[in-house]
């Protein structure tokens, strides 16, 4: 499956020694929608995902990708330390400038 560069690395990024390459992949105005939370701005984002990382020991495995009102939504199997694991979770991603501008998580 071919994923953007951004997107490819927000998959494959391993915490917490990828951290700043993870917020590398997001545009310096980006949000992410996780959880009922906005997280905004590189800085926040790396926060919150060394943070999920750290509480729930997740891994997200891409298993399909598509095009939807101007993102890029990936259907994801989620396996980790939360109720209900393994979970088919989609995450849906706009892009600007070959950056993630914003991701909801759901």
């Amino acid at each position: 499956m071919q994923l953007p560069a951004p997107i490819e690395a927000y998959f494959t990024a391993v915490a917490p020694q990828d951290g700043d390459t993870l917020a590398a992949a997001f545009a310096p105005d980006a949000i992410v929608h996780d959880e009922g939370h906005g997280h905004h701005g590189p800085q926040a984002i790396r926060d919150w995902w060394l943070a999920a990382k750290a509480k729930y020991r997740h891994n997200a495995e891409p298993m399909a990708v598509a095009e939807a009102e101007g993102k890029i939504v990936v259907k994801a199997n989620v396996t980790g330390d939360f109720p209900g694991s393994p979970a088919v979770l989609t995450f849906a991603f706009g892009m600007t400038d070959n950056r993630i501008s914003d991701l909801r998580i759901g």
